[in-house]
């Protein structure tokens, strides 16, 4: 199995790298190219079935190529298109891909039969077309009345795995019936990095911080793999004991994860949260330059610790992929709200009361209110995806923030 993942990445690349050669040649027109440009020989534009169809030459010029299954190769070529055409075209939203790398040893990890039969499992056995039967640990039972569709092999940090995704076309895809968001249905959640979760009800809780607690002894593990000479077995062996750790840090936080979205579902029907982009949060810091040339210092230093913090807590990861994946599965609703304001106005007499992001207590000069910020965010965005508009009519002429051409006017 780890030859033919070797033998698969190897191939992707090319069929990738054909690709980029196409693209490169041909995506301007003839008509427009520059005149010192050398014009390319026009061929055909690889996609799924040119490629595909280069296989039958591929085996016959490298014969070795012939112990992997037809149906794995045919995969792998429909992987490398899939990967070009999200970063040329974009996914069915329109929203483009970076551009994919090729894949270095140990960057290819997965084959997949798309075509498999329930025969195949056999007790504890699975019998892999020109693999043969493979002993397996199979954690539950396959559910009556779907149908096997593909069956896919992964190698992780300790040891093989197999997938295996099911049909029922009888399932819905999603809810029929809505739920109507009501006061006494619905929670409002702030997510963030002193508390990982602050609900309208008052309740808090904070992150639990897995890759921080093992982060002294992943930096041992690093240090004594780096002493070590490059290629020899020892320096192996301490990278597989650092990526066997990884993934426990890992499998850690999402386990967390899908308790705290259990805990959030058994409160309420409707979960209210805000649509936030955690990648925009952790971007580094532009570069300052001063008149001289010189690059001045521009705070990266202190926000790398703050980037190392939003990966640590996987507050993406939660709030798009866990929470409404839970929801969806028990019936009920994750509906996003505009985060705008949330954090700058008052829960109970919603005028404006502007905080610094050092500012951990919300006080309200207007009405009195004193909660933690992070609870008073959480009931705004309850109040916002009820229904409630966030005003500053209250707001005194002094504090009200105007722009500078509004200022030029009224000066005039």
């Amino acid at each position: 199995m780890e030859r033919w993942l070797d033998m698969l990445r190897c191939q992707y690349n090319w069929m990738l790298a054909d690709r980029f050669d196409w693209w490169e040649m041909n995506r301007t027109p003839v008509n427009v190219c520059p005149l010192v440009c050398s014009i390319a020989e026009p061929r055909e534009q690889p996609d799924y079935y040119n490629q595909k169809r280069s296989l039958v030459s591929l085996k016959d010029e490298r014969p070795w190529y012939k112990e992997i299954h037809s149906q794995v190769l045919q995969d792998m070529v429909k992987r490398a298109g899939k990967a070009f055409d999200r970063f040329v075209k974009g996914d069915k939203n329109g929203k483009r891909s970076g551009k994919p790398r090729f894949k270095g040893k140990n960057r290819y990890r997965t084959f997949t039969y798309p075509q498999a039969k329930p025969d195949w499992i056999d007790g504890n056995r699975i019998k892999l077309p020109k693999i043969g039967a493979v002993k397996f640990i199979q954690h539950r039972s396959l559910p009556d009345g779907f149908a096997l569709k593909t069956v896919s092999i992964t190698l992780k940090a300790d040891g093989w795995y197999v997938t295996f995704s099911l049909e029922d076309k009888s399932v819905p895809s999603q809810l029929v019936e809505t739920i109507v968001p009501t006061v006494a249905n619905s929670i409002g959640v702030d997510a963030g990095l002193e508390y990982f979760m602050a609900c309208s009800d008052g309740t808090m809780k904070p992150p639990p911080k897995f890759y921080r607690q093992a982060e002294d002894k992943l930096a041992k593990l690093q240090s004594k793999r780096d002493e070590r000479g490059l290629g020899s077995k020892s320096r192996r062996k301490l990278n597989e004991r650092i990526a066997k750790l990884h993934q426990r840090i890992a499998r850690q936080r999402k386990q967390w994860h899908f308790e705290t979205a259990q805990e959030l579902l058994d409160k309420a029907e409707v979960i209210f949260v805000e649509e936030i982009k955690v990648s925009n949060m952790s971007r580094r810091n532009k570069p300052k330059q001063g008149e001289d040339g010189v690059f001045l210092p521009n705070g990266q230093s202190a926000k790398s610790g703050l980037n190392k913090s939003f990966a640590d807590a996987g507050i993406a990861g939660f709030l798009n992929e866990i929470l409404p994946f839970k929801a969806a599965k028990a019936g009920k609703m994750v509906v996003k709200i505009n985060p705008a304001g949330t954090s700058q106005h008052c829960a109970i007499c919603l005028n404006r009361v502007p905080k610094k992001l050092s500012d951990r207590w919300h006080d309200c000069p207007h009405c009195g209110a004193s909660m933690p910020r992070d609870v008073n965010s959480g009931v705004l965005i309850k109040k916002v995806g009820l229904g409630h508009r966030l005003t500053i009519k209250r707001e005194s002429g002094a504090t009200r923030r105007r722009s500078p051409r509004c200022t030029a006017k009224r000066s005039a």
